[in-house]
């Protein structure tokens, strides 16, 4: 019996599903794996690669799926690119080692709609996205998702760092044994139906073991280097991307600081990012880092350290976990930990809704937190902690005396430019 039936002949015999809930496969699927079709996206590393390995070794239906987002000179054949050339090489030898089959699918113009295109209008914006959060939320998880339904597989599962786990009649997100590769930051706007769905058979393992069920499999990406963040940038740098897609967002303006002293000239907020200490190019007795991006008059606005200290961020696009609705919230909001960039751990924070917005307040002050990043949201912040989702950062508050001096000088243009 397929799943969706059986948990709807479950409900229309009114029985809690934990009563009647059918023997599982290792997949959390009710039926036997020989039985149970899965796709598998194999991104020619080797955490996808092992995944791959993993499931047809439990005799599960593997069909192999390599997704071609982009093909661009030198990109091709950098160490650490992912999803071209050489990628798809890699993942079509592991299938063939391991007996599965294994497609080719073009996606290069939806993931220049999906993840490219905006990637570069949120930076000429002045913000810091984060585009694999994008490519999971688009590309991966919906186009790619949408394929395997129409190849009949049962589940799709990927090489991510992150847990999966039965509750109630649907699933939950939680995060992995190996902390050190704990990707939930980038899969929190994965929705409830999605994660249904998906499985991450890595959730358990640590990369080391990974590595070693790789090598024990003789495959040959054992020791393959893992890809970098931003796949698409062929030499690291994202400016270079920005400015071919979007020329009009190269305008000099001026480096202000943060009490409206105009210190000096810049050719082009892109090239900023907020939290930056280096290379900002103005000299001056202490240290200044970037606090504020102002991209409609081309300024950059510096200031000591402590003006970088976020207390409060707005989220929008909120994606909610949770077991009851977002608007089922308390007034007073509830205690949870967040997160506002993949490489920090989870803080405690409280989350309220204000006019229908998401707002959270965060315990302590986080530094160099940009609209366009992530604030992601969970009940704990160790081993295990379940994800409740969380949004994309649309504002930050500062502290109280930091937040006034920034909101006078975006108001009032400086009076004179430095030459």
């Amino acid at each position: 019996m397929a799943l969706e039936p059986a948990l709807t002949y479950i409900v229309r015999i009114g029985r809690k599903p934990t009563q009647t809930r059918p023997m599982m496969n290792s997949l959390d699927l009710p039926n036997r794996p020989s039985d149970t079709r899965v796709v598998v996206a194999m991104s020619g590393g080797v955490d996808s690669s092992v995944v791959a390995g993993l499931l047809k070794e439990q005799g599960y239906d593997v069909v192999g799926i390599t997704l071609q987002l982009y093909d661009h000179g030198a990109a091709v054949q950098r160490a650490g690119s992912c999803c071209a050339g050489r990628d798809i090489d890699d993942a079509r030898r592991v299938a063939e080692t391991i007996g599965v089959p294994h497609y080719v699918l073009n996606y290069e113009q939806r993931f220049r709609e999906a993840v490219i295109d905006p990637f570069a209008a949120s930076y000429a914006a002045g913000e810091t996205p984060v585009p694999c959060i994008s490519c999971n939320q688009t590309v991966k998880f919906a186009d790619l998702l949408a394929t395997a339904r129409d190849l009949g597989a049962d589940a799709l599962a990927t090489g991510h760092y992150i847990r999966s786990r039965a509750n109630g009649l649907h699933r939950s997100l939680h995060r992995p044994v190996d902390a050190d590769r704990d990707q939930s930051y980038f899969l929190f706007a994965t929705t409830q139906e999605q994660v249904d769905y998906l499985r991450f058979p890595l959730g358990e393992l640590s990369k080391p073991e990974v590595r070693a069920l790789a090598a024990r499999m003789g495959l040959s990406v054992a020791d393959k280097q893992d890809s970098q963040d931003i796949c698409f940038v062929p030499q690291g740098r994202y400016t270079d991307i920005i400015a071919k897609l979007r020329p009009d967002a190269i305008t000099p303006g001026d480096i202000v600081h943060i009490d409206g002293r105009v210190l000096g000239r810049h050719e082009g907020v892109l090239n900023y990012t907020i939290g930056q200490r280096r290379g900002i190019g103005v000299a001056a007795a202490d240290p200044l880092y970037v606090v504020h991006l102002d991209p409609a008059s081309a300024r950059v606005i510096v200031g000591p350290r402590e003006a970088l200290e976020t207390r409060k961020v707005v989220l929008r696009d909120l994606n909610w976990l949770g077991d009851s609705t977002f608007d089922e919230l308390p007034d007073e909001g509830i205690e949870l930990f967040a997160r506002v960039r993949s490489t920090r751990r989870p803080v405690p924070a409280v989350l309220r809704r204000v006019s229908g917005k998401a707002e959270v307040e965060l315990s302590m002050g986080e530094q160099g937190v940009a609209p366009g990043q992530a604030c992601v949201l969970y009940d704990g912040e160790g081993d295990g902690a379940r994800i409740f989702g969380g949004g994309f950062i649309a504002r930050s508050e500062r502290e109280a005396r930091a937040e006034a001096m920034l909101r006078k000088i975006t108001v009032a243009q400086p009076v004179q430019s430095a030459s």
